[in-house]
């Protein structure tokens, strides 16, 4: 490991903002006992570390936390989490948040995987996906999988949000088909976004890895989904074609 992530991880540990539980250091442990700040318990307890009762909003993958610190400053009357088990990426996120004195920007550094034993029923309001790895050749792991929807309906509102911004068609389309195949319509979809007429709100935020993806020529797709909590999920039988460039620049 190079001596700058080094020195980012020591920097991780002191901020206020950022709350590490990995899965590996905590296996045998008591995922709703494992504590944040002062003893606080994670799940049913983020309310108190924000101070307030506002909305929480997720960032799943959020890399460099570029949608978590952008909407929390548009939004000061919610409240935005950064989820990423790469505590190096997530570092720029919380140094910004934290220098430029953000209240409603907090960060998370665990697995996606064990997400929903971090929040209790009804505790996060919607869900934003930015720039996933479409994970074509593991289906459970990709984050609109029937696997990791069922993990969100167990701390999602009933009939909350969720975003999905990616470069992948790979990943669009197998979302689309997961969603016809299951019953749920769509808010709004789209496969060329800034090909769209008029700009749509929240999505002008661009992420280190969008903008690879743009100067690559790569279009962006948009997806936004409500979960309800008696939905239930087929995965899509049909054959979906495979993205055919490679996604090194998910592996900086």
């Amino acid at each position: 490991m190079g001596k700058g992530k080094l020195q980012k991880f020591a920097m991780m540990q002191t901020l206020p903002n950022v709350f590490q539980c990995p899965a590996k250091d905590i296996q045998n442990k008591d995922f709703r006992k494992s504590v944040v700040g002062e003893q606080k318990q994670f799940a049913g307890k983020w309310h108190e570390v924000f101070g307030n009762d506002n909305p929480i909003v997720l960032e799943l993958g959020c890399g460099k936390g570029e949608y978590t610190v952008g909407l929390a400053k548009r939004y000061p009357d919610k409240n935005f989490i950064g989820v990423d088990i790469k505590g190096a990426r997530m570092w720029t996120g919380a140094m910004e948040a934290y220098k430029e004195g953000i209240p409603n920007a907090a960060f998370l550094r665990t697995n996606i995987e064990i997400i929903s034993q971090f929040f209790m029923p009804d505790e996060v309001s919607e869900i934003w996906l930015t720039f996933s790895d479409p994970q074509m050749k593991k289906p459970a792991k990709r984050l609109t999988s029937s696997a990791f929807l069922s993990r969100y309906q167990l701390f999602l509102k009933d009939g909350g949000l969720i975003h999905l911004k990616t470069d992948s068609l790979f990943l669009y389309t197998y979302t689309c088909e997961l969603l016809k195949a299951s019953g749920i319509q769509p808010v709004f979809l789209t496969d060329d976004l800034y090909a769209c007429r008029e700009p749509i709100l929240d999505l002008d935020i661009r992420t280190h890895y969008e903008q690879h993806w743009l100067d690559r020529g790569l279009t962006i797709k948009y997806l936004c989904f409500p979960l309800g909590r008696s939905n239930r999920f087929v995965e899509p039988e049909v054959e979906i074609e495979q993205d055919t460039y490679r996604s090194y620049h998910r592996r900086v």
